[in-house]
């Protein structure tokens, strides 16, 4: 399982990287490697608000349906439009091609955990 060291995690297995206050996220490698083969991401839309903590998109695998949770609060201002044809890409290149949405951060973040720190609350 691979944890970069240049992201944020949440406690729900999303990855953020933030640049000039825009959030790019999607889900974990350990999220993807748990939900197996993702057949489906619906997107968030362009312009939709965001809640930190709260879901704004959902990724459909083989296995289950899984809420991906906003781990910041703000404006999504664009969406990974490659994954309505390969929903794939969040399996073979989650932290890649396989983001979900770019938020500009207006507001609150959910508590964000370092690669070490989320490598340990994996083995909790």
């Amino acid at each position: 399982m691979t944890i970069p060291d240049d992201l944020l995690y949440t406690k729900e297995h999303e990855w953020i990287r933030e640049a000039e206050g825009v959030a790019t996220c999607g889900i974990s490698d350990h999220a993807q490697e748990a939900l197996g083969d993702v057949v489906f991401v619906e997107l968030p839309e362009v312009g939709a608000t965001t809640e930190a903590g709260q879901p704004f998109a959902v990724v459909e695998s083989v296995k289950a349906v899984s809420d991906v949770y906003a781990p910041v609060s703000g404006e999504v201002i664009e969406v990974n439009e490659e994954l309505e044809q390969h929903p794939e890409l969040v399996n073979t290149d989650c932290y890649g091609r396989g983001w979900i949405a770019r938020i500009r951060i207006e507001g609150e973040r959910v508590e964000l955990l370092d690669a070490e720190a989320y490598a340990t609350f994996l083995q909790e």
